[in-house]
């Protein structure tokens, strides 16, 4: 179909091109409504740039909440430029010139893609499309029957087309399909019946077998590395992500390639074989109590909230209660108020002029005791807030640890760094002496050379070791200054985020409440008084 427009110049998408499109689909009662004053392309959900001789993708960022999009029976040598389109569900691209399938992996939420009548070889780059159900790649150049099987990922693929593509002329084509695809309901707009299904999965049981085995380690291994990173993260709310065993010891010896020559040294292997399991023990020990602070804290945290919505919510029912009654009672005064204006003048004009300013001055002093009320219920909330938020804020937590946990692995590090080289110095001696009976590789026998160059690389390999100390340290001690609760909500802010809410909030109610008593002054100021004493 595309090789109609051989004579047409190719196009690109242009804004001119998608104003005209969305014009067009537009019904006809508001289509000149929006050539006149537009329409903004984020509005818009469905978009048809079919038969536009179009050669290239561009300018579609604006429609970021296209869910339809159509550019069949074009030119397009390549699919790219719908990166943005991440709500698309229904794609388009049928009659193109397309070779390789790219560009489609922020588009997650696609049901529906059509490839149909291209130049693509293979089935491939479509990993993030978990939500696919329809897919059409017929008339394609498709020639191994096998890349069939990157199809099974998935599970949610229900109607497919692969008819037209040279391995269709495979007698197998249909069976090998049906068998790796077993819940395909339509194979080339053809149902397909559970007869079918049931001899392709008998034909290829020792090619599926496999494939399902080596399917449920890989789901099995996924599961397993979620579970992980779910821990993990855990671990780090608490802030004591790999101090559950080995990790912080093992990283220390790591790249310490001195600490790889002085094992060789004759006790040193003695001395490595006590020093993990006391330095693995200060680790635990943090572990296990940061994770019950964190415990205590999230509860905090829940209760915080918790406060937080019920102080709030009495505010806001005393609030309204009280204008209410203010209302409830100034209807009346109002009614009194009116009903002098609409008396007789002729009679008692005098007592009925000052009972109007009576009406009037009491008004106005109920306003006064209304902003009153309503300033003292804000100032007391505001105070109730504040102590809770300080509360939550200041609470102890596990960095207050950090210190003394740091303290005692460099104990334990300084106590093996005293005892490596004692052990260094004295095998240095015994080299000297010729009384060194280890066969030692010739590495670690240039560090025997003299003693300065001995005890170098053991205070090299100690200072190594104390980096990583001061490291995991800081780790611990750093979130200290932007920690908050709300962090497990509001992810980044810190300690000063709730105290800037919670002032927010009061200002905004402080004015909330000044303009709702200007409003009320101004009614009564707009309100004339008849002098009846003239």
């Amino acid at each position: 179909m595309s090789q109609l427009y051989d004579s047409i110049e190719p196009n690109i998408i242009d804004d001119e091109m998608v104003q005209k499109a969305v014009e067009e689909q537009c019904p006809e009662d508001i289509e000149k409504l929006v050539k006149r004053e537009g329409i903004n392309f984020k509005d818009v959900t469905e978009l048809q740039l079919s038969f536009r001789n179009i050669l290239q993708i561009d300018n579609l960022w604006q429609f970021e909440n296209l869910t339809k999009l159509q550019l069949d029976n074009n030119i397009i040598e390549r699919i790219e430029a719908l990166e943005s389109l991440v709500h698309l569900v229904w794609l388009d691209l049928s009659f193109n010139n397309i070779e390789v399938i790219e560009g489609l992996d922020t588009l997650v939420k696609l049901q529906d893609l059509s490839l149909y009548n291209n130049r693509i070889s293979k089935i491939e780059h479509m990993d993030t499309l978990h939500e696919l159900q329809i897919f059409s790649i017929g008339k394609n150049n498709l020639t191994t029957l096998e890349d069939v099987i990157y199809l099974r990922r998935f599970k949610n693929l229900r109607t497919l087309n692969l008819s037209g593509n040279p391995f269709c002329d495979d007698e197998q084509y249909m069976l090998f399909v049906v068998a790796h695809l077993p819940d395909l309901v339509y194979l080339d707009f053809k149902l397909v019946s559970d007869t079918t299904v049931k001899v392709a999965v008998l034909t290829y049981q020792d090619h599926t077998k496999p494939l399902e085995h080596e399917e449920a380690q890989a789901l099995a291994q996924l599961e397993e590395n979620q579970t992980k990173q779910k821990e993990l993260e855990y671990h780090k709310a608490a802030f004591v992500e790999y101090l559950n065993g080995s990790f912080l010891f093992d990283s220390m010896y790591a790249d310490d390639t001195e600490a790889a020559k002085l094992a060789h040294l004759p006790g040193v292997g003695d001395l490595l074989q006590a020093y993990p399991s006391w330095f693995v023990s200060v680790c635990e020990n943090l572990f296990n109590y940061g994770l019950k602070e964190y415990e205590k804290r999230e509860a905090e945290v829940s209760n915080f909230y918790e406060s937080l919505h019920e102080a709030l919510t009495a505010n806001q029912q005393e609030g309204r209660k009280i204008i209410l009654d203010f209302e409830n009672r100034n209807k009346r005064v109002m009614l009194s108020y009116f009903c002098c204006l609409i008396h007789d003048f002729s009679i008692c004009q005098l007592l009925i002029s000052l009972r109007m300013r009576s009406k009037q001055a009491e008004y106005k002093e109920d306003i006064l005791q209304l902003s009153e009320a309503l300033m003292t219920l804000e100032m007391l909330i505001s105070d109730q807030l504040e102590v809770r938020v300080k509360h939550i804020t200041e609470r102890p937590h596990i960095q207050n640890t950090g210190g003394h946990f740091a303290v005692a692995c460099r104990d334990l590090e300084n106590h093996h760094h005293e005892k490596l080289l004692e052990i260094s110095i004295t095998t240095l001696e015994k080299s000297v002496k010729n009384e060194l009976d280890e066969d030692l590789p010739d590495d670690v026998r240039m560090l025997l050379g003299d003693k300065t160059t001995i005890v170098n690389a053991v205070n090299a390999s100690h200072g190594s070791r104390l980096l990583k100390i001061d490291k995991r340290e800081s780790d611990i001690l750093t979130p200290k200054l932007s920690w908050s609760p709300l962090c497990t909500r509001e992810p980044g802010k810190g300690p000063w985020q709730i105290f800037q809410n919670e002032i927010d909030r009061n200002r905004s109610r402080v004015k909330e409440i000044v303009q709702y008593i200007d409003n009320l002054q101004e009614e009564l100021g707009n309100t004339e008084i008849l002098d009846l004493t003239k």
